[in-house]
């Protein structure tokens, strides 16, 4: 159905008059009717009967009008869907306790007018592809695992290194160091069930676990945070890693610890990916924002894997 002449019939209805209508519309008087006919042969009916005065819809055209008026307002709210800078942005934060999520937080606190949409995707190759094909705009993760560069037209910028910490229940025997070195984990259990095949952070602990002769643990299955620290509070003999900025709530009886790891400190590489192409004015501000907070990158006395892109 040609959303002109539904148009043009809503005008005419309105105005009571062709005339008027093509006033209202700035086109001709004869543009209005050939509209007009052109639809009611589309519908088979006819829509209007000439009086004295103008205009009046026929019974048909009463029934049509609500039903034109409502066709116009979804045009409408779909086209607004697509216009630059009138949708929400849409980024990926992988999960809703992580860094990630703190930063996307912290610039809707800065720009509370950005509407955002969050989204939560597991792996980088499907965030990629959504934000090849436009699903979303923009998503932090940590670029780029061995054998996996990003395709030319994704952009990427470092925005946070984020510390590790080891995580332990009260009864591990870290639990009462205030920072523990990597070389003293040797040797210790560190589960982390979390850690699945094929992931980027699994390729980050394999190079963590490969330089400093560590030992990390992905048995069982993943039952989510809430059963990982669970389990590291009722067993001596296992730790954790955390990052410094992943927000976690546990029962007071848990005693856990949470122990800055030094000498180095591994740090967990976050960067936001987006198109280059990517218009969305909102884009341009959270980059911005981003920029504006990030701290410096490789620092003295950090370390991180060779692979990750150091910008």
């Amino acid at each position: 159905m040609d959303l002109e002449a539904v148009r043009t019939f809503v005008a005419v209805a309105e105005a009571g008059q062709f005339q008027k209508a093509a006033a209202d519309l700035s086109i001709t008087q004869q543009a209005v009717s050939k509209r007009i006919a052109a639809l009611e042969r589309d519908l088979g009916v006819r829509l209007f009967t000439r009086t004295p005065r103008g205009a009046g819809p026929t019974i048909d055209g009463q029934a049509f009008l609500p039903h034109a008026r409502e066709l116009l307002r979804t045009a409408e709210r779909a086209l607004a869907s697509v216009r630059t800078g009138h949708r929400p942005l849409r980024v990926d934060v992988i999960n809703s306790r992580g860094a990630a999520s703190g930063l996307l937080r912290g610039f809707h606190r800065a720009h509370p007018g950005i509407e955002l949409d969050v989204l939560m995707l597991f792996d980088i190759e499907p965030a990629v592809s959504a934000i090849r094909s436009g699903a979303i705009d923009a998503s932090f993760r940590a670029v780029a695992a061995p054998g996996r560069p990003l395709p030319e037209d994704i952009a990427s910028v470092r925005v946070l290194d984020e510390p590790l910490q080891l995580l332990t229940g009260p009864d591990h025997a870290l639990a009462g160091a205030k920072s523990v070195t990597l070389a003293e984990l040797a040797g210790h259990r560190i589960w982390m069930p979390g850690v699945v095949p094929g992931t980027e952070w699994t390729a980050y602990y394999d190079d963590l676990v490969a330089e400093f002769g560590l030992t990390i643990e992905a048995t069982g299955p993943n039952f989510g945070s809430d059963a990982l620290l669970d389990t590291i509070a009722d067993t001596p003999a296992l730790a954790t890693f955390m990052g410094e900025h992943t927000r976690l709530i546990w029962p007071a009886g848990h005693g856990l610890r949470r122990i800055p790891v030094t000498d180095p400190t591994p740090v967990y590489p976050h960067s936001l990916l987006w198109h280059r192409d990517n218009p969305h004015p909102a884009l341009a501000t959270l980059r911005a924002h981003l920029a504006t907070t990030a701290a410096g990158h490789d620092a003295a006395g950090t370390w991180r894997p060779r692979w990750v892109i150091p910008r």
